[in-house]
């Protein structure tokens, strides 16, 4: 299936995440991605780009198209599964606390957005 290998592809999906708010320039968005290195983002944009998932501003500013608002929005269920996994993680499925399970990753920035 062409959009798991799409979306499969390491940073494909933060790149979505962060452009879910509206249009970034390329260092900004680096920045988002954990300063990512320019040789990835580039060419993690230009696979987008060329999906149809982003498009480039004249002013260089990276935005989701209509098909990438879509992308983001089916997304929106895993992050929900996602923030009920973390709080599994984090007291334990029977509210008792998690002994030997990994603690979840914080997601800075989500509170909210959903």
């Amino acid at each position: 299936m062409a959009a798991l290998d799409l979306f499969g592809r390491r940073w494909s999906l933060r790149i979505l995440w962060e452009l879910r708010d509206g249009p970034l320039g390329f260092r900004p968005l680096q920045k988002r991605c954990d300063d990512m290195s320019s040789s990835v983002m580039r060419q993690r944009l230009t696979e987008l780009h060329d999906a149809l998932v982003v498009h480039q501003l004249p002013d260089s500013r990276y935005e989701l198209t209509p098909l990438g608002r879509e992308a983001y929005e089916a997304l929106r269920p895993l992050v929900h599964w996602a923030d009920h996994w973390a709080a599994v993680l984090e007291t334990g499925p029977a509210g008792t606390p998690a002994a030997g399970l990994p603690k979840p990753v914080s997601r800075p920035d989500t509170a909210g957005r959903d």
